[in-house]
């Protein structure tokens, strides 16, 4: 968008701004008729010493920002050795945990043995303590019972009655026989030695050498997508293992989703791997703003996990395109539209605009609209500066690069004619600013209500105005020969009607007669009894929503015209019309004149 006049001093921006960045531009003029001098003058030397300060400064930019690059990259090292550091330092926590959980299952296992072998000597012992005490018992009686014999034989023997020994002596000798008879048992009844069955320790060795045996991992867990974590080729993508197995290294598996290709398809798109150690990776050469399908699976030595849930992650979406010719402003504002250029939606855009400076060149301090959720947006503007304007669409995996860069200036109202809503019999210009009605006459056909948007009866176009209620100003070019309507009208206003012949338009219109230029002021169909001397060729229009008027000028003369009181209680649109064959041509974008709105 043009800046078609010259702008007023620069003001104080509303929008609060955050630099990013310093750009000074300096300014030479140079000496005309001045002589070479062995000894420069002192004038010459400032400006070598002003144009040695701007190399000097500029070298400086580019250094810094050379220098903020390598930081940035250093930070994201820094940040990938940190990410690396924190998962050594989870596996030799988990395989700590997981060597002390064996050793405390060893002694377990070895204590019970100990427990079963101790109980097992205790119960033979008692065995062999009672064996032997019966045994004891048995030689104390017989030595009781062998004493009392001899006790018994020397009392007979020591007898001196005669008749006494002869009857006692015989059964005194029958017991000592019959005690010689009996058997006494002379050796231990039990071994002294207690039995050392070899213990069975299989099951202890069997954990002894599974501490060197690793099981095959758990399946691990994808993250959900982190915001920013992608480009417009590239994802970021995590992964976490809960569990603690010990990993040799991961396998992301991923494929694009493709919304017209079933699941179980043959015609699916093809599964692409990546091989990392680390739980995280990047993925490269994707399509912009793509839904990708992911997921992972884990490896050691004794086998593969089972595979991850598969996950779902975007990459940026392409930069949107701005629609130039449906862009409109004002001096306080400018409505910008845009399509989405992708396939995908996107969860919202960023308009991104700089004021330009007196030399032409991009202010560095950047302002932002987050967060708008269609493809169009209101800006707020200060008057009389020229701004860049751009946009980048943002979903979850972060925002596109930004669109192409347009201009847009606050100087006056800027508006493009809306073609859907012309008159089949007029045709506007490349530029969009001139319309066109062809010497053929009116076909019957152009006549029926065949689309509620066009024209139909009356041959005529409207202007697409920011909806803006403030102040507007344009300027309406035409000559002597052409017979004509200008204005404004709603959007909604009646297509098979002529302009000025109902309640939703204001226009002045000019009638060519045998004897003289007519000039109405239409409203409802009505006009006041007006009769203006000298024909206007250049037409001002000045609309005014705070006052509620609609003004018309002799823009060669300064000469006022006509002014429509109204509150318009809605937005109206620019209306232009040719009731005969010839042209017209609108002027915007152009500073109002002081005598507009006074």
């Amino acid at each position: 968008m043009a800046d078609r006049e010259a702008r007023p001093p620069r003001g104080v921006s509303t929008f609060q701004r955050f630099s990013v960045g310093t750009n000074e531009s300096l300014h030479f003029e140079p000496c005309e008729d001045s002589l070479p001098s062995p000894t420069p003058p002192e004038d010459e030397l400032d400006d070598d010493n002003v144009f040695r300060e701007g190399e000097t400064e500029g070298e400086i930019v580019t250094v810094r920002n050379r220098l903020q690059g390598k930081v940035a990259e250093m930070e994201n090292f820094a940040g990938h050795l940190e990410e690396i550091f924190l998962t050594v330092e989870e596996n030799f926590g988990r395989q700590e945990q997981h060597l002390e959980q064996h050793y405390n299952d060893v002694l377990l296992t070895l204590s019970q043995r100990y427990d079963e072998r101790a109980a097992g000597l205790e119960e033979e012992k008692k065995g062999k303590l009672e064996a032997l005490y019966k045994q004891l018992l048995a030689c104390g009686r017989a030595m009781d019972a062998s004493k009392e014999l001899i006790e018994t034989a020397q009392k007979v023997y020591r007898s001196q009655d005669k008749r006494l020994f002869l009857k006692a002596v015989m059964p005194t000798i029958k017991r000592i026989e019959d005690f010689a008879k009996e058997e006494v048992e002379l050796t231990l009844s039990t071994s002294l030695e207690f039995n050392t069955p070899l213990s069975d320790m299989s099951d202890v060795k069997t954990m002894m050498d599974s501490i060197n045996v690793v099981p095959a991992p758990s399946a691990p867990v994808i993250n959900p997508q982190m915001p920013n974590s992608a480009s417009q080729t590239s994802l970021r993508v995590c992964w976490s293992l809960f569990s603690d197995d010990t990993v040799e290294y991961y396998e992301l598996y991923y494929r694009p989703v493709l919304e017209d290709t079933p699941a179980d398809s043959s015609c699916a798109p093809p599964v692409s791997k990546v091989k990392v150690k680390e739980t995280h990776c990047t993925v490269a050469d994707l399509l912009p703003n793509a839904q990708y399908e992911l997921w992972v699976t884990a490896t050691n030595t004794t086998g593969i996990s089972p595979a991850s849930e598969k996950a779902l992650y975007m990459t940026v979406p392409s930069p949107p395109v701005i629609k130039q010719r449906e862009c409109t402003s004002c001096p306080e504002a400018a409505l910008i539209r845009w399509e989405s250029g992708n396939t995908n939606p996107v969860d919202s855009y960023t308009v991104e605009l700089s004021e330009m400076g007196t030399d032409g060149t991009e202010n560095a301090i950047t302002e932002s609209i987050v967060a708008v959720p269609t493809c169009q947006c209101v800006i707020q503007l200060q008057t009389g500066r020229r701004y860049l304007i751009s946009v980048r669409a943002v979903n979850i995996g972060g925002p596109s690069d930004r669109s192409e860069v347009i201009t847009v200036s606050t100087t006056g109202t800027l508006f493009y004619l809306l073609e859907e809503t012309a008159h089949s019999c007029l045709s506007i210009s490349e530029d969009g600013f001139t319309i066109f009605y062809g010497d053929e006459e009116l076909p019957i056909s152009a006549m029926a209500l065949d689309d509620n948007n066009t024209f139909s009866r009356c041959v005529a176009v409207l202007g697409d105005l920011i909806p803006v209620r403030g102040r507007h100003y344009w300027e309406v070019e035409v000559d002597d020969g052409t017979e004509f309507r200008i204005g404004v009208a709603s959007e909604d206003t009646e297509r098979n009607s002529y302009l000025g012949a109902n309640n939703t338009s204001w226009c002045m219109r000019h009638i060519l007669t045998p004897s003289r230029h007519k000039f109405e002021f239409l409203h409802g169909g009505c006009s006041p009894d007006l009769r203006i001397t000298v024909n206007p060729v250049r037409i001002g229009v000045a609309l005014d929503y705070e006052r509620g008027t609609l003004s018309f000028f002799n823009v060669d003369l300064e000469q006022h015209l006509h002014t429509f009181h109204c509150n318009f209680p809605n937005d109206v649109q620019p209306c232009f019309g040719l009731d005969n064959p010839g042209a017209l041509t609108v002027h915007n974008g152009i500073e109002a004149p002081e005598y507009a709105f006074t």
